[in-house]
């Protein structure tokens, strides 16, 4: 693990974030324009940012339609120096920290992201992939630390 702690701790709707969500492959668009103030959803979360708010990571703990259990990172974007990998394996630090011997997992889209191998930065830092979606998403997940 990194040694300098690079999460911040923020709330839905950090300026920073929002702009990072923004430019997230993911984030959703409302079909009348308006413009959003938060970007979590429901349920309980947890916002992080780095210091110069140029990564953001959520960890969202909801009920998934999918039928997934377990915490659920529902946004990461890295435009820092910082290794993704790093920052992902500090998010999980936290996220033990907040609900133990949770499973963590999040969905990326293959076809989405800019990638021969969709989800490295979260294989590099201990998850792996355990299936895909009815919708064809990737699932990737981090076992919780008991099971290791």
């Amino acid at each position: 693990m990194d040694s300098a702690p690079l999460w911040w701790l923020t709330k839905d709707g950090d300026r920073d974030c929002l702009e990072l969500y923004e430019r997230h492959y993911s984030a959703y668009r409302y079909a009348d324009g308006r413009q959003r103030k938060l970007f979590v959803g429901p349920g309980e979360k947890v916002v992080l940012r780095t210091e110069r708010g140029d990564a953001c990571f959520v960890w969202r703990n909801f009920i998934d339609d999918s039928g997934q259990t377990g915490i659920n990172c529902a946004v990461f974007r890295n435009e820092s120096a910082h290794q993704s990998s790093g920052l992902i394996r500090q998010a999980d630090a936290i996220a033990d920290c907040l609900w133990p011997n949770c499973r963590h997992y999040t969905y990326v889209n293959a076809k989405a992201v800019r990638s021969s191998n969709p989800g490295f930065c979260f294989i590099a830092a201990g998850w792996r992939r355990c299936g895909m979606t009815k919708s064809g998403l990737l699932v990737l997940e981090r076992a919780t630390t008991g099971m290791h």
